[in-house]
Parts: C-alpha cells; sequence; structure tokens
C-alpha cells in the first residue's frame, strides 16, 4: 500500500505538481494524426495534463498546439480562423504561427510600435511532432527538449500499424497499473465454460498447440521476475504451462506512462497502451498496434476499429459505448453463463475495473499480494523518479531514446529457464530490444 501523502504525489499531474513536472520533461501523444485532418481545418480542444490548449493543422502541414486564448482579450481561439500559415483570433484578427509568434497586428498601424509588439507579443505555445499516426506534444523545459522516444512502430511504415484511442473515467496511474497486472487474465478476461471458450477468441495458440487460455485458467497465481532497464521495467509473469514447461507473459512499462502487452508470440501482431492524463480523475488511452514483419491486413483493421483487444468500441468522439454511466452494458445472463463479468470487450473489461476503484484509487487501504510485483515495483521505480528530479537529477529514459525500442509477448520455456535466458532466445536481448535481435521463437522447450 501506499500513503495518502504518496498516493497523491502518484496521481497529480497538473501544472506544479511534482508528478506532472515528471510528466512534461517526456513525449506524449496527444491527438490522433486523423483528428486534425487537413491543412487550415478547424481548431481541436484539448486538455494535457490539466492545461487547455487548442490544436490546429497549418496551411504546410505542421501542427500547432497553443494557448486556448488570444494574448490580446482572451478570447478563444477554438473559434479562430486558421489560415495561410497561422491561426487568427475571430475578434480582432491577431495572428500567430505554431511556435506562438504574432504574425499580423492588423488593430495597429504599421510602423516601429507595431513592430515592437509583434516582436514581443507571444502566444504560449509547446513544440509538437508526428509519427506513427500521433501527434506528440513536449509540455516541459525548452532548454531539455528530448527526442522523441524510438518505439518500435514509429520505425514502420504506415501500412505496418494502427492506432485508436477512449476515454478513461478514472485517474491515469490506475488505469496504468491495470495494464500492467498481468495476473488478471486468469479472471477477469476468463470464460466461465471451458467447452464454449469465449477467451480462445482473445488469443491465438502457440504454434505448437501448446493452449495458453487453459494454463492461465489452471494458473491464477503467476510468479513474477522483474527487471530494470533504462526506459523502465520488463516483467515476466511464469505460469505453469504442460509436464517441463513454462509459459511466459512478458510485458513491458516504458517511462512515464507506457505499456506493452503481453500476449504476442513470433508473427502476430504486438499491442501499447499510453495512459495520457486529460486531469487527475480521467485520461486518455492512446493504443498502438504493430506488426514489424508485414502490413495489418484489411480485416485486422475492421476488427480494431469496431473494438477489439486493447481497442474500445467507440463514438465519434472516442468515447466508450460501454461506460461508467450505463454500467458497461453489463449482462448479469452472460455473468451467470459466459464470462467473469458479462461485459463484451478486453478494454471495457479494464474500464469498469479500473474505474470501479473510484476517480482516484485509495492505495492507502489495499493489501497486497505476490502477483502484485508488478504494479509494486511501477509504483517505486516512477515516485523514486519524481523525488530525483526534485532534486535536480532528469529521468534517466530521456537521454536514451533507442531504449524505448522494445517489445513483449509470449513465451514457452522449459521450467528451468530464467527470465533473462527467455528472453534473450525468445527477443535476441535481456531486455528485449529490437535493435539486438528479432523475434525468435515461441517455443523455447527444444532450446
Amino acid at each position: 500500500m501506499l500513503t495518502d501523502a504518496d498516493n497523491v504525489l502518484l496521481t497529480r499531474t497538473g501544472p506544479a505538481t511534482p508528478m506532472g513536472d515528471l510528466f512534461r520533461r517526456f513525449w506524449h501523444p496527444v491527438l490522433l494524426s486523423a483528428e486534425l485532418p487537413e491543412p487550415d481545418g478547424a481548431p481541436v480542444r484539448v486538455t494535457i495534463l490539466g492545461e487547455e490548449l487548442r490544436a490546429f493543422r497549418t496551411t504546410d502541414g505542421s501542427v500547432g498546439l497553443v494557448s486556448p486564448r488570444c494574448p490580446h482579450r482572451g478570447a478563444d481561439l477554438f473559434f479562430g480562423r486558421n489560415e495561410d500559415g497561422g491561426i487568427r483570433c475571430a475578434y480582432h484578427g491577431w495572428k500567430f504561427g505554431v511556435d506562438g509568434r504574432c504574425l499580423a497586428l492588423p488593430t495597429m498601424d504599421p510602423g516601429p510600435a507595431r513592430e515592437r509588439a509583434e516582436d514581443n507579443v507571444r502566444l504560449l505555445a509547446y513544440p509538437t511532432r508526428e509519427a506513427g499516426g500521433f501527434v506528440w506534444a513536449y509540455l516541459g523545459p525548452r532548454e531539455h527538449v528530448p527526442p522523441l522516444p524510438r518505439f518500435e512502430f514509429l520505425t514502420l511504415p504506415a501500412s505496418h500499424f494502427f492506432v485508436s484511442k477512449k476515454l478513461q473515467q478514472c485517474n491515469w496511474a490506475q488505469a496504468c497499473e491495470g495494464g500492467l497486472d498481468t495476473a488478471h487474465f486468469s479472471f477477469l478476461h476468463m470464460a466461465i465454460s471451458k467447452a464454449d471458450d469465449v477467451t480462445a477468441r482473445l488469443l491465438t495458440k502457440v504454434s505448437s498447440g501448446a493452449d495458453t487460455v487453459r494454463w492461465m485458467r489452471d494458473d491464477g497465481a503467476p510468479r513474477f521476475t522483474i527487471a530494470d532497464h533504462r526506459a523502465g521495467l520488463v516483467l515476466g509473469a511464469a505460469r505453469r504451462g504442460d509436464p517441463g514447461e513454462t509459459y511466459w507473459r512478458i510485458s513491458q512499462f516504458l517511462m512515464p506512462n507506457h505499456g506493452l502487452a503481453p500476449n504476442a508470440f513470433p508473427g502476430e501482431n504486438y499491442h501499447g497502451q499510453c495512459w495520457v492524463p486529460i486531469d487527475d480523475t480521467s485520461c486518455w488511452i492512446h493504443n498502438y498496434t504493430w506488426n514489424p514483419d508485414r502490413p495489418l491486413t484489411d480485416a485486422e483493421r475492421g476488427r480494431y476499429r469496431a473494438g477489439s483487444g486493447v481497442n474500445a468500441e467507440v463514438d465519434a468522439k472516442y468515447i466508450p459505448l460501454r461506460r461508467r454511466e450505463n454500467d458497461y452494458l453489463i449482462d448479469r445472463v452472460k455473468q451467470k453463463t459466459d464470462s467473469y463479468t458479462g461485459i463484451e470487450g478486453v478494454s471495457e473489461q479494464d474500464a469498469c475495473i479500473q474505474d470501479s476503484q473510484g476517480l482516484i484509487a485509495d492505495r492507502s487501504t489495499e493489501h497486497l499480494g505476490p502477483t502484485d510485483m508488478g504494479v509494486i515495483r511501477f509504483r517505486r521505480l516512477i515516485l523514486d523518479a519524481v523525488r530525483a528530479l526534485a532534486n535536480g537529477e532528469p529521468p534517466v529514459a530521456i537521454a536514451h531514446p533507442e531504449a524505448f525500442c522494445v517489445r513483449g509477448g509470449g513465451a514457452v520455456a522449459p521450467s528451468d529457464m530464467k527470465l533473462a535466458d527467455v528472453m534473450r532466445i525468445r527477443f535476441g536481448h535481456e531486455n528485449g530490444l529490437v535493435s539486438a535481435g528479432t523475434d525468435t521463437a515461441g517455443t523455447l522447450a527444444s532450446a
């Protein structure tokens, strides 16, 4: 459990908060590129880390992320005119570029006074980058702008990845912890009936025919091995497989708010999530799915758009159709006969439980056990990073963008094989670094 003070430290990310300061040292996905579909299109409202902002795509295709208020009289630039390389306030025509520089002051006569004003009047603007189907933003100190982290999907052509987003109605940290808690798959996402196993539709059997669903059902207490690396943590959860074998589900936590799912075997699609705080009681979950070896098929993209795996079924505003206000459309009959929750969708099942902990979970009342080791190590890592930054030590991860190019996934190995050896054989590196090797095996029993 955490103290009340540490729970506040973990969950508050607004301006001038210690966790907010840490988050602002990293790049974050703030929009899907598709939300700004055309140059000189309509501005979009954005709230991130408790800050209200406006995003717009200029004539040349670059993206601005700026204060919502014109510095003249405070009019909202959401109603501004996006034109000819900048956004123009509809009130008096003041115009600003993506860097916040004043481009036009039509309410002043030409001359030295206007020139001085154009030099001095600035609109708050944050650096942006576009990569992997997302608009990324950096809200931290300008003298310390780090490079964009090198996630594997950012290195691939657009044909090889799919991105989505959904609203989550709780604090970022408990949603993130839910993603790192891989022990819950034995229950939350499990079918009741062994004869008609709906869970099997969510997973792919190992090529050897080993039954991953059966192993997760039969062993609800995985043993965790956790290792630190420059970008975060490798979290290995070992379950009993067939005689003499261990089924490993290996996830990654990447600072400060990314998680890679543990399900993929060689050749399958990889999944990641980023929990971006809107404020202290809600967040956007940005999802990314990629395949390093081939383009995603139209059928796969169709399933993801309709809601599959980490992707929720959402409306036009990216709000899940099954959410807090309608009790996630829980079906109590199906809960008796079909699944533990009676709720459709892995993403929606996760959201239900995470939201049910409260808008901000009270971690001072928890009773943690061995399967919570991933959550415990996540909290220790990120709280230590907050305290180090307060003492003038920037997070290690921002200096190592290459350390984010890692994979997680599944493997079947001999029972006596350690996680580091499983990682080296499965991924070519004990931390799962892609640059060190490629997918080599899903079943390691003969290694």
